[in-house]
């Protein structure tokens, strides 16, 4: 649906609460953003604290909208993780330590202003369909890769929830039946393979010492020297995705057959979304499509060899960067106001979401 046009003073306080830091905007109806800043979340504080600082940080806002000249109308909030967005609650997320948080109620309550809360991936869907990269397409599919996957379907500006508020987990397409551990419980999902998060694990298992073993690698290709490279504290990688990526671009084998196992089955999930949902562009963001061309070429190319009588999309990257969740925080929260109740990317007015259901992963968004 359409947002309305409003007033020139009219803005929304928007915030996109991340696992480490929120950033915040005064957006115009017209999804101008007049004025930015973003807060450390610092969720190992607890959820208590965390809460806290959205509200005093919202409230801020609307004194500074005011102390400006502007009208705030309306909260619109964007949280990662489980979210029923028709009670206005955040039901759970691992990052920030949500459980059953009622954030729309205690938003309007602190600032007397009406509120919506969204799912951080379907809002910032809706901005780049809506104002980015997949403006004027009708059908669009926004699939954010960062230390996870996940996406979501947005039809002429309205991005479905699903019944259970888990529409578009792309991340847990089943790709490699006998690939890695998920963090879903499962092995072989999109998201263990192709996310930054696993590109530079792969990368970090490969190249100690006895990485060269692994039987994935030498499938259908020439075996790898190992590189006897150690892994950082507490098993974490000694490098990046950035890294990996810029090591590939350099010819190193190694780090090219990684990248390459991560884009190809990066197809194979984008090649299932195109197969259910038949969209005319896919918007690729999250770190991972900061890659450019070293990941949108070979991608591309990929996807068409996957495709028979199915559409090719067109597949670009996303236009808004990390404004897109607060963006469309604004966006979800206008849909509401102006609808009288939930709307966009929340469940039908009236509904309530079942949430007992497997935990989705909660954090996309991050850098490489």
């Amino acid at each position: 649906m359409a947002y309305a046009a409003g007033r020139p003073e009219d803005v929304v306080v928007a915030l996109d609460v991340g696992g480490t830091g929120m950033k915040c905007a005064l957006v115009r109806p017209d999804g101008t953003a007049v004025h930015t800043e973003r807060h450390p979340t610092d969720a190992g504080r607890g959820p208590d604290a965390v809460i806290a600082t959205i509200l005093d940080v919202a409230e801020a806002l609307a004194h500074r909208a005011r102390a400006g000249g502007f009208t705030p109308v309306a909260v619109g909030l964007a949280v990662p993780g489980v979210v029923d967005s028709a009670r206005g609650v955040a039901v759970w997320s691992a990052n920030v330590g949500f459980r059953d948080v009622p954030l729309r109620e205690l938003a309007e309550k602190r600032l007397g202003l009406p509120a919506a809360l969204g799912h951080d991936v379907r809002v910032g869907a809706l901005a780049e369909a809506r104002l980015g990269a997949g403006r004027d397409a009708g059908h669009v599919l926004f699939v954010a890769v960062g230390t996870g996957i996940a996406g979501a379907h947005v039809v002429d500006g309205t991005a479905a929830a699903g019944a259970h508020g888990a529409a578009g987990e792309i991340g847990h397409i089943l790709v490699r039946p006998d690939g890695p551990p998920c963090g879903c419980g499962r092995v072989g999902c999109l998201e263990a393979i192709a996310s930054a998060a696993a590109i530079a694990r792969r990368y970090a298992q490969l190249s100690a010492p006895n990485g060269a073993d692994d039987p994935a690698r030498t499938a259908g290709a020439a075996a790898l020297p190992g590189a006897s490279e150690p892994t950082g504290a507490a098993g974490q990688p000694a490098v990046s995705t950035a890294e990996v990526a810029a090591r590939a671009a350099a010819g190193e084998e190694l780090a090219g057959w990684v990248w390459r196992e991560a884009v190809e089955a990066l197809a194979d999930g984008l090649a299932t979304g195109q197969a259910l949902l038949d969209v005319r562009t896919i918007v690729l963001g999250g770190g991972l499509a900061r890659a450019g061309d070293q990941l949108f070429t070979p991608l591309r190319a990929a996807l068409r060899d996957r495709l028979t009588f199915h559409r090719e999309p067109h597949l670009v990257p996303a236009a808004l960067g990390d404004q897109a969740g607060c963006l469309g925080a604004a966006l979800h929260a206008l849909d509401v106001l102006h609808a009288g109740g939930p709307a966009g990317s929340s469940a039908g007015a009236g509904d309530t979401l079942d949430t007992e259901q497997t935990r989705p992963s909660d954090d996309r968004q991050e850098p490489l």
